[in-house]
């Protein structure tokens, strides 16, 4: 089943465009990368997902689900989760009072949260760890880590996280994707906007590249990683601002 379906997505700034005519899908389960050049688009895409910004024209369903009308807090509800580039945690709250927030809006009881939070530090033992620490204090990988599990907290059905390996040296970025494979496995769906191809394309099972705001390449991961057109779509011109 897909999980993501966009027909014809077009969002502008005013005059400026940020995408145009986007159409893709991700199946239940899968994870499929969003690659381009800065100012390709990637995250006005996922900004358009969520519902933060609005499409000009252009259809989102979700599990069959028209989704283009309805507000962001009803997506977030409906199982659609959106980590932002940069992270957003709050670093003046513990680790703890940041996973709690990544329920809040939800229509989970207070059982259901406890049993959920118990789930998600069985899945990030660090945080568990650490429970009572300032978020503020933690590394850049560490701050990922909990974006990822505070998104997790919602038990959402689709996953959609922007550039996670921003700033991280080697070994964080391995941890940090070695979650995003755990979070898939439970059969959570993901949707991953990434500046490096090649980690990109190693856990993701299909992509679309995107240049000036369209989609310009799209396929199996395997089938892309040597293909000359994704190195012409990283050194062609961007257009104006990844918004």
């Amino acid at each position: 089943m897909k999980a993501l379906e966009l027909e014809e997505i077009s969002v502008y700034y005013g005059p400026v465009r940020g995408v145009e005519n986007v159409t893709l899908d991700v199946e239940e389960g899968e994870i499929v990368a969003l690659l381009g050049a800065n100012g390709a688009g990637k995250s006005t895409l996922l900004k358009a997902i969520s519902g933060i910004i609005h499409q000009k024209q252009g259809i989102i369903k979700f599990f069959g689900e028209d989704f283009h009308r309805m507000s962001p807090h009803r997506r977030v509800v409906g199982g659609l989760v959106h980590v932002p580039e940069g992270r957003r945690i709050f670093t003046a709250l513990t680790i703890g009072e940041n996973l709690e927030l990544g329920a809040y809006g939800t229509k989970t009881g207070r059982v259901e949260r406890s049993e959920r939070l118990s789930e998600v530090l069985a899945m990030f033992p660090f945080l568990k760890e650490h429970f009572k620490r300032l978020a503020g204090t933690l590394s850049g990988g560490e701050q990922q880590v909990l974006a990822i599990a505070r998104a997790m907290m919602s038990n959402p059905k689709v996953l959609m996280i922007d550039e996670p390996s921003l700033g991280l040296d080697p070994q964080k970025i391995d941890i940090v994707y070695d979650l995003l494979q755990e979070v898939a496995a439970i059969g959570t769906t993901v949707l991953l906007v990434e500046q490096n191809v090649k980690l990109a394309l190693e856990i993701a099972a299909r992509a679309y590249v995107l240049q000036q705001g369209s989609v310009v390449l799209s396929g199996v991961s395997s089938s892309l990683i040597n293909d000359p057109r994704l190195s012409d779509a990283y050194l062609g011109k961007a257009a104006d601002g990844d918004h």
